[in-house]
């Protein structure tokens, strides 16, 4: 039954109705938890103790950065499903999420420097954490341009596939940077083993922000995703009906 649900997902027609059944669901919540975690994140929660208002940022700064490494393990998992199993709609849900991922981490990196500026005195410091945050841009930024580079749509969805697996091994380095070096960054608080350190009136906004930014990821990266298998797909019988053309 598993793998029936599996191999399913992999029919270009299959994918493109269920993708379009779930983006207005995922973007609703997205929509409906974005306007609570932001009410309640710069209105309702206290100033922090240490760093007064300025620690708002991380109601946008945190979500987008996890985000950035989620978009990335989603991107990797695809190619590998598109490697294994030749799965094209695979390769296409890989292909959806690069730029997706590129612009979570510019936002992480940007409001992360904002935050670094009152913080650490400066908006820019080569610690691990920003350092592999950097790598990470890099890598997709490498993703799309050998994607663009290669004409063959086949050789490029290989080829993009094996840097994205090799690309992995940056994710446990951002997670763990602050942990494994000495670094300027603060600790786990949310996304770690035990109680979250943070009160419960600094910690729902940021998790109902963290439901948005997720939320708001699936529902961009299945419109693309739909796009991307359409312009795959363009000469099969499926698309007419699929789309009433």
């Amino acid at each position: 039954m598993t793998w029936t649900w599996f191999h399913r997902f992999g029919s270009p027609p299959y994918f493109y109705r269920v993708a379009g059944i779930l983006i207005p669901w995922f973007a609703w919540i997205a929509a409906v938890a974005a306007a609570a975690g932001l009410v309640g994140g710069l209105v309702l929660a206290p100033p922090d103790y240490q760093q007064g208002e300025g620690y708002r940022i991380i109601f946008v700064h945190v979500p987008a950065a996890v985000l950035s490494t989620m978009a990335y393990a989603v991107m990797a998992t695809a190619s590998g499903v598109g490697l294994i199993w030749r799965m094209n709609v695979a390769h296409a849900v890989a292909a959806s999420c690069a730029t997706i991922g590129a612009w979570f981490t510019v936002v992480a990196l940007a409001t992360g420097s904002l935050w670094g500026r009152p913080m650490w005195g400066t908006y820019w410091a080569w610690d691990p954490r920003l350092t592999s945050e950097l790598v990470l841009l890099f890598l997709y930024l490498g993703y799309l341009g050998l994607r663009g580079a290669i004409d063959d749509g086949a050789r490029a969805d290989r080829a993009c596939a094996v840097l994205a697996l090799v690309g992995v091994i940056n994710l446990p380095i951002i997670h763990y940077s602050v942990d494994w070096w000495n670094s300027l960054h603060q600790g786990h608080t949310v996304l770690k083993f035990g109680k979250a350190s943070m009160p419960p009136s600094m910690l729902v906004p940021l998790l109902l922000m963290m439901l948005a930014f997720t939320m708001y990821f699936g529902a961009i990266m299945l419109v693309r995703a739909r796009g991307e298998v359409l312009r795959r797909e363009r000469s099969a019988r499926w698309i007419s009906e699929a789309t009433g053309a």
